[in-house]
């Protein structure tokens, strides 16, 4: 990568930007350039509070209607239910998987188990997966897919669907590393952890998989950087769009549609339905620039935007419904 990259990537995992807009608990937000005027450790606190609630609540953007979410016991007992095929998924398929394919020295055997996962995964969960766009994309090209990201259900609908007929990586949150037997088979299959509270690992970890970009492994990125809330569409982070120009390829947005009402985040529920992925045409990126790169994410959230604010005519919204997700 260039001087200039390695100037420009370090910014984008600013810890205290990416905490305020997870909502992370209050209290490391403080601001130096006020605390001399400041004398009540009480009232510091209160400011800090206040401070990174404020900075949230202008990150977050509402995208449409509010969805209106069931909230039941039968909803309950099928989220954890989908947590519990995850869990034996992860305990009964992936450590043979694994264990061959480490013995035999051939990592790429571990990836078609990990697409039966998580196609699996979803309809065993009872989520319909309905996708447009993707029969216009290259076959053979190298992508990278950015998309929103409001549920559980996003990411394996990214890495089948996004997937099909090339190999694909994904950017993830550090903390997988830490799920059993998951964090191990991550490597195998090109999921990437990336630590943002150490800007220069996750450097490393941003050059590592524009080189693999460059190879011809295409991306799955959520460039929101957690789960938004439901009805929810977050700012956009820089390093995605940056990993492209500089590996030269272009950037299909991606909708992921009907997820938050199927499994939102904080909802504790999963409503069997349909959620939508939807493949835009995509954005190329020859001839960009480091300068080039909020006028990229505006036009690819802008189009990611539309088509979440697009109604899915044939998903049902139930209208008696108790039970709204506060923001």
């Amino acid at each position: 990568m260039s001087k200039h990259t390695e100037s420009f990537l370090p910014d984008e995992f600013d810890t205290t930007r990416r905490d305020a807009e997870a909502e992370t608990h209050a209290g490391i937000f403080g601001n130096p350039k006020h605390e001399s005027n400041i004398n009540s450790p009480a009232t510091n606190a209160n400011m800090t509070t206040h401070q990174a609630r404020t900075k949230s609540e202008r990150t977050r953007e509402k995208v449409g209607a509010p969805p209106i979410i069931r909230r039941t016991f039968a909803g309950k007992l099928r989220y954890w239910w989908s947590l519990f095929v995850a869990a034996s998924m992860l305990l009964v398929i992936a450590p043979p998987v694994l264990l061959v394919s480490a013995l035999a020295g051939r990592r790429e055997w571990m990836y078609p188990s990990a697409r039966f996962g998580a196609k699996n995964w979803l309809r065993w969960s009872g989520v319909k997966v309905r996708v447009r766009g993707f029969e216009d994309l290259d076959p053979h090209g190298t992508y990278i897919f950015i998309s929103n990201h409001r549920s559980y259900l996003d990411t394996a609908a990214l890495f089948y669907y996004a997937g099909r007929g090339r190999r694909l990586g994904i950017l993830a949150k550090k903390e997988l590393l830490k799920v059993p037997i998951l964090g191990y088979g991550m490597a195998y299959v090109n999921i990437m952890a990336i630590d943002r509270s150490n800007r220069e690992r996750a450097f490393e970890t941003v050059r590592a998989a524009t080189e693999k970009i460059k190879s011809g492994v295409s991306f799955g990125i959520f460039a929101e950087g957690t789960r938004a809330g439901v009805g929810e569409l977050l700012p956009f982070k820089k390093g995605a769009f940056f990993m492209a120009i500089e590996a030269g390829v272009p950037v299909v947005p991606v909708a992921m549609r009907n997820t938050d009402v199927l499994m939102g985040k904080r909802t504790g529920v999963l409503n069997y339905g349909t959620m939508e992925t939807v493949f835009m045409p995509p954005v190329p990126t020859e001839n960009l620039t480091a300068d080039d790169v909020p006028m990229l994410i505006e036009k690819v959230r802008n189009e990611i935007k539309k088509a979440l604010e697009t109604p899915m005519s044939d998903v049902k919204r139930v209208p008696s419904s108790k039970f709204q997700v506060p923001s």
